[in-house]
């Protein structure tokens, strides 16, 4: 998940997964290791959600600024409010906890907080050496959340988060009330890299590797009631088998998808909205607005693909999944890829493009990694990251 989000930071630069838990009645309990069924439904989810965040987190490789846009940066802009921007980051933290939440039930504490501690490292060496918008080292922190979960059921999960979103998206709307009655004329901060021309590789690396820290302990503190929620969503999905049997749930799908378009499509336009603004307290607002939108057409998407998926119907969208199961592969990908054309040290392109020949970069690349994650999927059966990952949490019982 980052640094803490000022008004218009980045947090999608800002996605497998006792205590005796509590199991589903009929899902026996498995071997120890890695699971080796898969639903279409999460990997689907997960695939979509990688394309969307990458959209929106162009906007931080490339280095503009979303309210400057005009024209058809800005029509593109809007698009991306609308449709991606704080919802994918939300749809992916949700199977993060979906995911994490299975991990736990199936394979108890102590392989939990092993793949997480890997997840710690792997995300710490991203940020520093790659992109410091990485989420995995925050995601691996605040994944210990779920360990007092292990017990509670999906209408308690529900419950607590309900009881986190709403604390923190008010503590939101608080600062934004505070800042419209004071006088300060600050004006929006991009919460964009320092990035210098002519900026060696060394010299970006040192700049992250100082700010790793306060990354990952701000950004953990700040954004974590919000993100802990969203793990519970997740949770309760698994405690309920949501994304597993979805044709078990076809009226719950139907009402997500109702409520997620209709409160997700208001909230997207009031975000486009206030990212043509460029004052301070519409940086504020826009932060609860991204985020509660966010949910809401996150949970839509789920209500459409679920349905879809109960009704055999996925069609394409199934080209989604191969991208949904080498995720991590992708995710670095992602970062390597955009840092190499848009850093100083590599294409230098940092600053000098707007909002419609970014996105459309990051829709030739997301896309690309469809077909390219089937025939890695094809050739290895599983990525690189994740083999690496599989190994070193699971050593000669990876398979």
């Amino acid at each position: 998940m980052t640094a803490p989000p000022q008004p218009d930071a980045q947090p999608d630069a800002q996605p497998e997964p006792t205590l005796q838990p509590v199991l589903p009645e009929a899902e026996p309990l498995p071997q120890r290791g890695p699971v080796r069924q898969r639903s279409p439904l999460p990997d689907v989810l997960r695939g979509l959600a990688l394309l969307g965040i990458l959209i929106v987190n162009v906007q931080d490789f490339a280095g503009f600024r979303v309210w400057t846009q005009g024209g058809l940066d800005r029509v593109v802009q809007v698009l991306t409010d609308i449709f991606a921007n704080g919802r994918s980051i939300s749809l992916f933290a949700m199977l993060f906890g979906w995911g994490a939440a299975g991990l736990l039930a199936r394979q108890g504490v102590g392989t939990f907080l092993l793949r997480h501690a890997v997840l710690l490292a792997l995300g710490t060496l991203h940020f520093i050496f790659i992109w410091h918008g990485d989420i995995i080292a925050n995601y691996a922190l605040l994944a210990a959340a779920l360990l007092l979960t292990a017990r509670m059921t999906a209408p308690t999960l529900l419950l607590m988060a309900g009881a986190l979103g709403a604390w923190w998206l008010g503590l939101g709307l608080l600062e934004w009330a505070a800042a419209t009655v004071s006088e300060t004329r600050l004006g929006r901060y991009a919460g964009l890299q320092n990035l210098l021309p002519g900026m060696s590789y060394p010299e970006v690396v040192a700049d992250r590797a100082g700010d790793f820290g306060t990354n990952l302990i701000g950004g953990s503190v700040f954004n974590g009631p919000w993100l802990v929620a969203l793990f519970c969503l997740g949770a309760a999905a698994y405690r309920t088998g949501l994304l597993l049997r979805p044709h078990e749930h076809l009226p719950l799908l139907r009402r997500l998808t109702v409520w997620g378009w209709g409160l997700g499509l208001p909230l997207g336009i009031l975000l486009a909205w206030l990212n043509t603004r460029g004052d301070y307290a519409s940086g504020l607002l826009a932060t609860p607005v991204r985020m509660s939108g966010g949910l809401a057409l996150a949970l839509g998407y789920v209500g459409i693909l679920g349905t879809l998926t109960a009704q055999d119907r996925l069609g394409r969208w199934l080209a989604f999944a191969a991208s949904g199961r080498v995720a991590m592969t992708n995710y670095i990908a992602q970062s390597l890829i955009m840092t190499t054309v848009f850093y100083p040290y590599a294409g230098a392109q940092y600053g000098q493009w707007g909002a419609a020949s970014a996105v459309a970069l990051a829709l030739v690349v997301g896309l690309a990694q469809l077909p390219t994650s089937a025939w890695v999927l094809r050739r290895w059966g599983i990525g690189p990251l994740e083999r690496l990952v599989r190994a070193l949490v699971y050593g000669g019982r990876a398979g």
